[in-house]
């Protein structure tokens, strides 16, 4: 049998370049993997990372520091802060961490699902590193569609240009582009081969729990608008772990200042993914949230008012009523782009809100509530109609998901259907004096939506094409 090695430097953070090469013969400084079980250990990948820097500013949930737009050269932050459609965007983004990342992350899980079989070991074993592997493979193929297309669009998804999907181990692959339809169906393939060999306490908090596995069906299907499925997958996600941190009890304890609460201590993590790795909340600085999410939270509201400062005069404009989260990572985590049980709780109260039972959704809104608003009113009153228990649905999430990719992709999929498509505005500068203020608009169908490729991929990749009308400069 032909065996795999992976340098002892790069065992935790394996990437395209760590097998280039099969051989019979062990490299000196390097680990063989040749068992069930070593493929196994191989699905845990701590610090995994998706950066969201090439499209952070598209959110109506973020904002830039006016030092970092006025005056300066226009950048790919600038032309999204200000929803600039006049510029091809292809040349800007010569490289994507996000892009290289996720798919680095795919050529491992094609690592094991192509090799494992024929390792040495336990046949259960091996079933479940293929069925771990594979959910995560479904995960990142996911966040690349939602990201790099048009949001799924049940009328268009069939012809809608979608990514490269790589089912297979092959560093020298060159894929045609599927359809946003055949990513999803790509994805939900993966997802149902998966789960039956899934188990409810995995190895390790990196490997893919039964919780996480459903939630993220119930994911795929809400995107999908599977409304019946979405509701029965997160049900069944929520009968593995329902529990909600209670940051009201939290705020009586003095919050973060006096008691740590750090990833493996929050009791709502189903996945452990970051943005920038570990320490990604002492980046929170970078991560300004704008004045209509500012807004939104109110003055009660534990999330706001346990980690973001909004008074600082280092980071922030004064006077533009904006906020960055303040709190150290080590004092609290809080998930950005993995899943949590709250959005689960989430994507069964917009299930609830479609289908027309109000009553049951805004109860599930008030389940979260209970452990989030601090005084004042807990508890909503039920809307009369759909849309306004949509928008009490929508709001929550703006709150609850904060800071990863969650509203840019809320907001490309609602954006398909009319009942719920915004029209994002942004009023720039608020308090600089010396420079006209305009309102930029961000229309629902506007390109700015679908993020290019990145050039280095259009380069490597002949047959991967744009899916927006900009120019590619070669």
């Amino acid at each position: 049998m032909k065996h795999l090695y992976i340098s002892i430097l790069s065992v935790m953070m394996f990437s395209v370049t760590s097998c280039e090469e099969y051989t019979d013969i062990t490299p000196k400084g390097s680990l063989v993997v040749e068992t069930a079980d070593q493929f196994h250990e191989m699905v845990s990948l701590p610090g995994r990372g998706y950066p969201i820097n090439n499209f952070q500013y598209l959110s109506d949930d973020q904002w830039m520091r006016e030092a970092n737009v006025i005056g300066r050269t226009p950048n790919i932050d600038i032309l999204n802060f200000t929803f600039d459609e006049s510029v091809d965007r292809v040349s800007l983004l010569t490289g994507s961490s996000f892009y290289n990342q996720a798919y680095n992350y795919i050529n491992r899980w094609n690592t094991i699902i192509s090799l494992v079989d024929n390792s040495k070991g336990d046949g259960n074993t091996k079933q479940l590193a293929k069925a771990e592997a594979q959910i995560y493979r479904a995960y990142d193929h996911f966040l690349l569609v939602n990201t790099y297309a048009k949001g799924y669009d049940p009328q268009t998804a069939a012809t809608d240009g979608g990514v490269c999907i790589m089912d297979k181990f092959d560093l020298e692959a060159q894929p045609s582009k599927s359809t946003v339809a055949q990513v999803y169906d790509f994805i939900q393939k993966d997802i149902e081969q998966a789960l039956p060999y899934l188990q409810e306490k995995p190895l390790d908090v990196y490997h893919p729990s039964l919780a996480f596995a459903y939630a993220f069906k119930a994911k795929v299907h809400l995107f999908k608008r599977e409304i019946a499925q979405a509701q029965e997958a997160a049900e069944k996600s929520l009968s593995y772990n329902n529990q909600i941190f209670d940051m009201v009890a939290y705020s009586k304890q003095g919050g973060p200042t006096a008691v740590a609460v750090p990833a493996a201590n929050n009791i709502e993590v189903l996945s452990y993914m970051y943005m920038t790795g570990y320490n990604e909340m002492n980046f929170g600085q970078l991560y300004v949230i704008s004045p209509e999410l500012r807004t939104l939270f109110g003055t009660n509201d534990a999330r706001f008012n346990l980690f973001f400062n909004s008074t600082s005069t280092t980071n922030l404009d004064q006077g533009s009523n904006t906020a960055y989260w303040g709190t150290q990572y080590t004092r609290f985590f809080y998930p950005t782009v993995g899943m949590k049980t709250t959005e689960v709780y989430l994507i069964l109260a917009e299930c609830y809100a479609r289908d027309n039972k109000f009553n049951e959704a805004v109860t599930v809104l008030n389940t979260l509530r209970a452990k989030r608003i601090l005084s004042g009113t807990v508890n909503f009153t039920v809307p009369a109609t759909r849309k306004e228990t949509m928008e009490l649905v929508i709001n929550e999430r703006r709150k609850e998901l904060l800071l990863g990719f969650n509203r840019f992709f809320d907001l490309k999929r609602l954006n398909t259907e009319t009942e719920f498509a915004k029209t994002v505005t942004r009023v720039f500068p608020l308090v600089n004096k010396t420079v006209p203020q305009k309102t930029y608009t961000l229309q629902p169908n506007s390109r700015l939506y679908i993020i290019p490729f990145p050039l280095t991929a259009l380069q490597k990749n002949p047959k991967l094409t744009l899916n927006t009308d900009e120019k590619v400069p070669f």
